[in-house]
């Protein structure tokens, strides 16, 4: 990346205007995708076992093409391109994390908890990040470096109103209640789900897709999201910054800020807390 590249990068991101740019190609991409969901839509199944679908790859191509033409030579690492020619030997200092539709399982189902989205990180920690919900028109989205978070309804899905909906409002965590609720991966059995809850101070828990999980922590309606299993560093970078910006954590298993540009761009077990 050129020195003037990291000025422009480094610029926008202290003044507010890269968040915003961001969830503006955000949206794009869930206009993209609106129009498969629910269609019966073919499916593929990738080497992982994982699907994938024309709206995976339409809405990855979108966001690639808007990043570049914003900020060229920033690297990129995203889902769907690690997918077909395998992950960067190593991350640069200032790199995007994408997922262009996070939740592809759901998705599919016709459920509404899928994402899309975008992170940018610097020194190996999410500096700025966007998540959009497609099918309910919400995007959460960090402020400047020095902390803040938002949340808008961005209004109907035909091009050219993605400001036809709310001004944006800020969110924030809550304080921990006497009887937390958790947030678990549909991926864990019940018994699973409920030790999990309870380790991290919550009696109740509720099963939820992709990386809303960190949105509606970071606009204190839940308050953890423990998770054991594999990930990817882009299933969780964008959330992360929307739940760090409004007062959370995400804590890997040492107990450390879950750090990213890891080797093969995985993650270990982690926690993501409110208040």
């Amino acid at each position: 990346m050129t020195t003037s590249s990291t000025t422009v990068l480094a610029r926008d991101l202290k003044s507010g205007a890269l968040s915003l740019a961001i969830a503006e190609i955000a949206e794009e991409a869930a206009r993209l995708i609106l129009p498969y969901w629910r269609a019966r839509t073919a499916v593929e199944t990738k080497s992982d076992d994982s699907p994938v679908t024309q709206a995976d790859r339409g809405a990855e191509a979108l966001i690639l093409e808007r990043l570049a033409a914003l900020y060229p030579g920033v690297q990129t690492v995203a889902e769907e391109a690690v997918s077909a020619d395998g992950a960067p030997e190593k991350a640069e200092d200032w790199f995007w994390l994408i997922d262009p539709l996070d939740g592809t399982r759901g998705f599919v189902r016709g459920g509404e908890a899928f994402t899309v989205n975008i992170a940018l990180i610097h020194g190996q920690h999410p500096v700025a990040g966007v998540v959009t919900a497609p099918a309910t028109a919400t995007t959460w989205r960090t402020d400047k470096p020095e902390g803040g978070a938002f949340r808008r309804q961005f209004g109907a899905l035909q091009a050219g109103e993605a400001h036809a909906g709310e001004d944006w409002r800020p969110i924030r965590v809550r304080d921990r209640p006497q009887e937390g609720m958790a947030l678990l991966s549909h991926s864990v059995t019940d018994e699973e789900a409920t030790r999990l809850a309870a380790r991290h101070g919550c009696s109740r828990w509720q099963g939820t897709d992709s990386s809303l999980k960190f949105c509606l922590i970071a606009e204190g309606r839940f308050d953890a999201y423990p998770r054991t299993g594999p990930t990817s560093e882009w299933d969780t970078a964008a959330g992360q910054a929307v739940l760090e910006a409004a007062g959370g954590r995400v804590l890997a298993d040492d107990g450390q800020r879950l750090a990213y540009g890891k080797t093969k761009f995985l993650n270990g077990a982690f926690v993501a807390m409110g208040g």
